[in-house]
């Protein structure tokens, strides 16, 4: 009883206690629980959120104003969108605003539905709790059990959402922001674990779902979860953030407020794809405007300071600077190609399970069959959502860095100093020389210092030079450097610019191929054990075969780029002179020495494809061999069975690795080239000579040439020495003298007068100019040394070779200054422009094309000279802007401008030659020596008193005749708003044309096209269906396992018929590319010859329309993509396309099923890819439309630098470089984005027929065997990874079809006369140089207006004449005529045989014409005077000689120009006038019997002019000598005098005669002029 009844009163507590403890483990239970998550993280939401709000409280608020300043980067959420100061304010009052501040339509209407999401969450968390309460109930269960607290968490915080849900719609932006972040973040956490608890025990056959029993509102709360936290999120559009918040843009990008759904799958394009596919041309306005991130602007704001030494940059290399940039942009490329790696081995991953399951009949299996297959969809699409990405950043990146740099090389550009150097391999070519740009035209050739300057040697120059270091630096090492500066500058804006951006993968070397590697070691060992790692010490062991193979491919590559170089070199050099060639009959001479360069090139083309090709077959055996070697291993000596689980898994692991071999080879070249490249442009930016404007002293000190308080107002030097360059090593001319302008006391400019600089030519006049600009290297002498140009009331320069940009005539004159109409007509008429205006049809507003090729070389000069003229410039620098113009257009501009209004009280500084003429007009005069140094200076009477000689000059004084070329009345013709005389290039739209495609095809196949295709293709399909027969084999050798014991599986005959289809496909691929590489050789040969062939015999009229780029375009860039590009991609559209059907046709033979939706895959894909490809081109042709005024203002404004930075006109030239970049910019992330578009879209179509087809096996066709389904899936997974690939060869071959096209345009251009068989002269011809004209009549075009009007005369043998007449009389005509230059009607006897029988080559290259600007070749003076290697050395001195050489250098100097001095690109390190005297050298070593000279000597100063006359009169008796010459005593002693007006003849005879004649025009020419007695003497003496 005791024990019952003690037992009975314990019964009670121990209940208690079992209550007690089960209450303990239910709440241990109940906090460390999956479903109580969603709670920690709402209360974690709320935490922070209170934390949020009270530190914007008016307290918090106000006493953080007081102890710091407030900035809206101190606190967690940004500005508010209004801009309103939000200290102080509460929420409540946000809440007030909300409805006014609120987003658009769309995105309330989304945070709409997801507060409704939340209400309905919260609404079926309570409908669960009380449907358990009452179940709990019935059951008599505890109340608060672990389901209805998880319920209860559930509920709380689904209130909590609702609130934030609430929150979200009625508050304005900011806050709304902020709550939509904790509510995304919170519902994300709830789904994620709805996913873990009851979506991921779907996929299993071993689990089921936590909270099955909730029945169907689980899966309601699933769905509504899946939509508001997922679905919502990611289709919601994203608030556009402005790159500067002052400044947002008004129509921002759409990608910038696309959703997160929208900018994955790149969905924001198609309203553009659409729109393409409606018009045949997608124009610039009508792509999406620029991102404000994009913005030049904005990158220059955000780059420079890393960059530029002068915006504050750091000094290190720029690489430290663009990643400094981009840092967060490499952040996230570092995390795309990590996932790509790990989405690389999905596939593999995704049929080695399910044909494992196939293989087991699902025995064991953990994971259900579809989760494989939707693997095999899932897994390629993340890859490729993840690389699209990766590229996606990659190319906004590299547009951007394109911009950058661009800019960052231009703006730094215009603070360098300008050198010309020597052509390399020449003797001097670590020594630079004075450049002759379109702004510099004279070098000074100095003597040691004089006896004047004693004390002072060249040491201490050096030295004093050699103390100015560039701003940000240390002092410069001397530099050695062959390239041309101007030529370097482009290059790093082209060809290193494009390295740079090639280089951009080099995370993929760094992070993704390691990663890769050891992805697939790792899956490779999980199936075949150590065997893998046999398979990949064979892989290590033949790695050096492709490595040594790349190393003889780019040795192969460098020889073939120095023989590429070589033809680039030749082709450019002879295109810039092609007028010359063809004045000279040089054609097929230079058509010969092009083609010998070509063969050169064309040897090495031929070595590089053939090495190419080894290594593409060493790329593809060595996995295989790699894979047989593991198979082996795994077989034979582990004694393993295989199954088609193990191979077809394992053979796409190889093919993963071979990619990486590949990828290895690939990309380390190119980031070697990117590295190379991004040194120069460091180098650029670090080492360049600068203006020593923009140097300091090493001990940052002022700079040197800083003026004193008493010379500020002053124009001058006193005690300077300048020189090209600050080297220590000093800067020589090509005749290796040291350069120094040296002026000894004070030079002072006389301020509001008219100044000269006179002096022989080669004195360094134009040195002087700019010396005064700054562009040359200031040395001081003492403390007192100094120089001056005071920039306050501006300075306008004009330059002897003029300088015009690629716009109208009016904005060359404006320059960017206000229009002011009277002022601007004014200038037009005193700088002589109206007649000339009156020619064009658009007046000035014609175009003046590229380099002013449509304008004369007078109209140029005025051009220029209006320029300066209409500036507010007080101070005018014009260097020689008379020697271009005949006497009565320099008289005009003398009297009329120099002398006008508009000059009145400026200062002028004119450089001439023409010292009588100016004379008149000149208030002061500085007098230049040979030796560089000032001989004298003062008024025009002090100056001849202290021995300078001036020559004897012509002072015509013909105002009557000069008035009427500007007074009479003329019709003028109906002006047009503009008029282009360059022949607009054709942008030809649609698909490329079969005649141009037929041009390569025809040189294809040669003479034997048929049979070449026949072969070609027979043996690439061979090759692919060989290769697709190894894949099956390795399936029906896995297969034997199944069907027979291990032992009975004879692995030898397996491995030996694999390996002899590896060698047989391997064969018949090589055989078939090398018979392919052959026709592109002979394709490439034959075009490139046709296109040279073509353009050498065009006719100057389709020249003068043709901008010289154009051409060389054609003969460079388009022949590289010939050779390249274009036939690689021909071979692989091929290729690609035989793999696609032989592998479709796999599938179909595999399972006929699939053969519709095989074809339909494939009509969608190439849809998919035509309307890609509409859009893609026309955006494309906008691009590269963009690209070139980039390029042509960059290269513009380098040519023209000296006047850009005399007007001070940088800033300008800045903004509109951010212009054109910003057009490039839009259309280049336009072209990009394309690309991202088409290959998600067709990623995603090949998956899902990978996908589609492995469930149809799995679940349609029971009983396959599984070798046969992994044969199936491998050749649909092949079939549907080359589909992008596919469609990608097939644009890029249809972009660089365009090339084609355009080579076939200039292929056939108007074509001069051939030559022929009758048209060759007898062998003896010309005997003499007897010409007769009767009724000769010329015209530039077949219907245009006669220049010549029947013209009939007759010049004996030996006989001088001179042709004098006003500019546009026909002079130029005339000798253009009788070389039948231009359409001629009338008979011209040459040595009694007509010229129009004789082929044109016969007939120019027996007469000589020498042009008023010549054209000379880089290399050295030998090669210029004699280009063929025809005369010795002694006859080629003579010529220099005769020509006047000795008359500007002494003879006696060892460093005199000789044979063996090196001439820069167009001669620009010699003076216009030396570059003449070479042009006449040349002139006379071609012995002609007929020398016609065109303006020959207008550059040459008097005394050498009549050294050379005289040469000309008495070496060249026998020789027939027309001579056009606007100073009357250059052909005052000719045998007759020819006067040609309005294409008329009218006077004909000796001077003698025709000074007979008192009214006619020669009298009156002569009588008029200031040496009239002079004239009188030598004509009749």
């Amino acid at each position: 009883m005791f024990s019952l009844g003690h037992l009975a009163e314990s019964w009670p507590l121990q209940m208690v206690l079992d209550q007690q403890l089960h209450s303990i483990l239910i709440k241990d239970a109940v906090w460390r629980s999956s479903a109580m998550i969603p709670a920690y993280v709402a209360t974690a939401s709320g935490f922070f959120l209170l934390i949020h709000l009270i530190l914007l409280s008016r307290p918090v608020q106000m006493s953080w104003a007081r102890n710091v300043p407030w900035t809206n980067d101190q606190l967690s959420a940004g500005p508010p969108a209004d801009g309103h100061n939000v200290c102080g304010e509460c929420l409540y009052n946000e809440v007030k605003t909300g409805e006014s501040q609120c987003d658009g339509p769309v995105n309330t209407g989304y945070k709409f539905a997801r507060f409704v999401g939340c209400l309905a969450l919260f609404g079926l968390s309570v409908t669960t709790f009380m449907l358990e309460e009452q179940e709990e109930v019935s059951d008599n269960r505890p109340v608060l059990t672990c389901t209805k607290w998880h319920q209860l968490a559930l509920c709380v915080t689904m209130t909590y959402a609702s609130l934030l849900g609430f929150m979200t719609v009625i508050s304005r932006s900011r806050w709304s922001k902020l709550m939509a972040n904790h509510l995304a973040t919170l519902l994300l956490a709830v789904f994620g674990v709805f996913v873990y608890r009851d979506l991921y025990p779907l996929v299993t056959f071993t689990k089921e779902p936590k909270d099955i029993r909730e029945g169907w509102l689980l899966w309601l709360k699933v769905t509504i979860l899946a939509v508001t936290s997922v679905v919502i999120p990611i289709v919601s559009p994203r608030q556009y953030v402005p790159f500067d918040p002052a400044a947002p843009s008004d129509a921002p990008h759409p990608e910038q407020t696309a959703s997160w759904l929208s900018t994955l799958l790149y969905a924001w394009e198609d309203p553009i794809v659409s729109l393409a596919c409606k018009m045949p041309h997608l124009s610039h306005e009508q792509l999406p405007p620029l991102a404000d991130q994009d913005c030049s602007e904005n990158l220059v704001k955000k780059s420079f300071p890393h960059l530029d030494p002068f915006s504050g940059s750091k000094k290190r290399h720029i690489f430290f600077g663009l990643m400094k940039i981009y840092r967060t942009e490499y952040v996230i490329l570092a995390a795309m190609i990590v996932i790509y790696a790990f989405a690389s081995v999905a596939s593999p991953i995704g049929i080695n399970y399910l044909l494992l399951y196939l293989e087991t009949d699902g025995e064991g299996a953990v994971v259900r069959p579809w989760v494989w297959i939707a693997w095999l969809f899932l897994g390629p699409m993340v890859g490729s959502l993840a690389i699209q990405w990766y590229i996606n950043i990659a190319m906004r990146t590299l547009v951007r860095t394109e911009g950058i740099i661009t800019q960052l090389v231009f703006n730094h550009s215009l603070r360098v100093r300008m050198k010309a150097e020597l052509p390399e391999g020449d003797d001097m070519s670590d020594e630079s020389v004075t450049l002759s740009s379109p702004d510099r035209n004279s070098f000074v050739e100095c003597d040691t210092l004089s006896e004047g300057f004693a004390g002072i040697t060249d040491d201490m120059l050096k030295r004093r030079s050699a103390s100015i270091a560039p701003l940000g630096k240390t002092k410069p090492k001397p530099k050695s450097s062959a390239d041309n500066l101007v030529g370097k500058i482009n290059n790093l804006v082209t060809t290193d610019l494009n390295n740079i951006t090639e280089g951009r993968d080099f995370m993929f070397i760094i992070i993704h191929i390691p990663l890769q590697v050891a992805l697939c070691i790792w899956f490779l060992y999980g199936i075949l054990e150590w065997a893998a790692i046999v398979g990949l010490f064979v892989m290590v062991l033949l790695f050096p075969i492709p490595g040594y193979v790349a190393q003889k491919i780019q040795t192969v590559q460098l020889t073939k780029m120095d023989k590429t170089d070589s033809r680039v070199q030749t082709v450019t050099e002879t295109m810039n002179v092609l007028r010359m060639i063809k004045l000279f009959g040089w054609e097929n001479k230079m058509d010969k020495k092009i083609t010998e360069k070509r063969e050169d090139e064309l040897i090495w083309i031929w070595k590089q494809k053939i090495l190419e090709l080894i290594n593409n077959n060493l790329n593809y055996v060595i996995p295989l061999c790699t894979m047989l070697a593991s198979y082996t291993t795994y077989t034979l000596i582990m004694g393993q069975n295989l199954s088609a689980s193990k191979v077809f898994s394992s053979m796409s692991i190889f093919d993963i690795l071979r990619e990486q071999l590949h990828a290895v080879f690939y990309h380390i070249p190119k980031v070697i080239q990117a590295k190379v490249s991004l040194d120069r442009v460091n180098s650029f930016l670090v080492e360049t000579e600068l203006l020593d404007s923009h140097t300091k002293t090493e001990n940052d000190e002022e700079p040197l040439f800083a003026q004193e308080d008493e010379g500020s107002d002053k124009i001058g030097f006193r005690n300077a020495v300048f020189a090209w360059s600050n080297e220590s090593n000093g800067s020589l001319t090509p005749s290796k003298r040291k350069f120094r302008l040296r002026i000894e006391d004070e030079v002072l400019f006389q301020r509001g007068r008219i100044n000269l600089i006179v002096g022989a030519t080669g004195s360094g006049k134009t040195s002087m100019l700019m010396a005064l600009l700054g562009e040359m290297h200031f040395i001081p002498l003492n403390a007192t040394s100094w120089f001056g140009l005071p920039r306050k009331g501006g300075v306008a320069y004009a330059a002897q070779e003029t300088w015009v940009q690629n716009e109208t005539i009016r904005d060359n004159i404006l320059f960017g200054a206000p229009y002011n109409e009277a002022r601007y007509n004014k200038v037009i008429y005193q700088c002589a422009l109206e007649r000339d205006l009156t020619l064009f049809e658009a007046g000035d507003r014609t175009e003046v094309g590229e380099k002013g090729l449509t304008l004369s070389g007078g109209q140029k000069a005025r051009i220029t000279l209006a320029r300066a003229i209409y500036s507010s410039a007080k101070t005018l620098l014009l260097d020689d802007i008379l020697a271009a113009l005949d006497v009565h257009t320099s008289k005009w501009i003398v009297d009329k401008c120099l002398a006008g209004d508009l000059v009145k009280d400026r200062t002028v500084i004119l450089v001439t030659h023409n010292v009588a003429m100016a004379s008149a007009i000149a208030h002061f005069v500085v007098c230049l020596g040979l030796s560089g140094r000032v001989i004298s200076q003062g008024s025009i009477s002090e100056t001849i008193a202290m021995d300078y000689e001036f020559a004897a000059e012509e002072q015509e004084q013909v105002e009557d005749e000069v008035e009427s070329i500007h007074t009479e009345e003329e019709s003028k013709p109906e002006i047009k708003e503009d008029a282009k005389l360059v022949v607009a290039e054709e942008i030809l739209e649609g698909h490329v044309s079969w005649h141009a495609f037929k041009l390569y095809l025809a040189g294809l196949g040669g003479q034997y096209p048929s049979l070449f295709w026949v072969v070609f293709l027979g043996l690439m399909v061979l090759s692919q269906l060989v290769t697709s027969v190894q894949t099956w084999f390795l399936g029906y050798w896995a297969s034997q396992y199944e069907i027979h014991p291990s032992s009975e599986v004879n692995v030898p005959y397996y491995l030996i018929v694999y390996g002899l289809l590896l060698l047989f496909a391997t064969y018949a691929y090589s055989v078939g590319y090398t018979l392919y590489y052959y026709g592109s050789m002979r394709a490439s040969r034959t075009i490139h010859r046709r296109l040279v062939q073509s353009v050498l015999s065009t006719t100057l009229r389709w020249l003068d329309t043709t901008p010289t780029s154009r051409v060389i375009t054609r003969c460079t860039q388009d022949i590289r993509a010939i050779d390249g590009p274009f036939a690689q991609g021909i071979g692989m559209v091929v290729e690609v396309s035989l793999s696609m059907l032989v592998k479709l046709g796999a599938v179909v033979v595999m399972t006929p099923v699939f053969f519709i939706p095989g074809i339909a895959i494939g009509m969608f894909g190439g849809f998919i890819g035509r309307i890609y490809m509409k859009a893609q081109l026309s955006v494309k042709r906008e691009m590269s439309n963009a690209k070139a005024p980039v390029l042509g203002h960059f290269g513009a404004a380098i040519a023209g630098l000296t006047s850009i930075r005399a007007y001070g006109a940088e800033e300008t030239f800045k903004r509109e470089s951010l212009v054109r970049i910003d057009r490039y910019t839009k259309s280049a992330r336009m072209f990009f984005n394309l690309n991202r578009w088409v290959s998600v879209r067709i990623d995603a179509m090949g998956a899902l027929f990978s996908s589609g087809l492995a469930a149809y096996l799995v679940y349609g066709h029971a009983g396959t065997q599984a070798s046969n389904i992994g044969f199936s899936l491998n050749m649909a997974v092949g079939f549907s990874s080359m589909i992008l690939w596919w469609v990608r060869v097939l644009n890029e071959v249809e972009v660089n079809g365009k090339v084609l096209e355009r080579i076939d345009s200039y292929i056939n251009i108007e074509q001069e006369p051939k030559p022929t068989e009758g048209g060759q002269p007898p062998a003896y011809w010309p005997a003499s140089g007897d010409l007769r004209v009767e009724k000769l009549c010329a015209r530039y075009s077949s219907d245009g207006p006669k220049v010549l009007q029947d013209l009939s005369f007759h010049i004996a043998s030996g006989e001088r004449v001179g042709i004098v007449g006003r500019t546009g009389s026909g002079q130029s005509s005339l000798t253009l005529s009788l070389l039948r230059c231009i359409f001629t009607d009338g008979n011209v006897y040459y040595d009694g045989i007509p010229t129009s029988s004789l082929n044109l080559e016969a007939l120019r290259s027996n007469v000589t014409i020498i042009p008023q600007i010549p054209e000379l070749l880089t290399g050295t003076l030998r090669q210029n005077l004699d280009p063929f290697d025809q005369h010795d050395d002694a006859t080629l001195n003579d010529a220099l000689r005769s020509a006047g050489l000795s008359a500007v250098q002494d003879e006696s100097d060892e460093s005199r120009l000789t044979l063996d001095s090196a001439i820069s690109s167009g001669g620009g390190n010699l003076s216009v006038g030396q570059r003449q005297i070479i042009a006449l050298a040349r002139a006379m070593v071609r012995g002609s019997k007929l020398l016609i000279l065109d303006e020959a000597t207008s550059a040459i100063d008097y005394k050498t002019d009549s050294a050379i006359q005289s040469s000309l009169r008495n070496g060249l008796q026998d020789v027939t000598q027309i001579i056009i010459a606007h100073r009357l005593q250059t052909i005052i002693d000719a045998d007759k005098i020819m006067v040609l007006d309005a294409g008329k003849l009218a006077e004909f005879g000796s001077p003698r005669e025709l000074l007979r004649d008192e009214k006619g025009i020669f009298r009156a020419l002569v009588d008029e002029s200031g040496d009239k007695d002079l004239l009188h003497t030598l004509a009749t003496g």
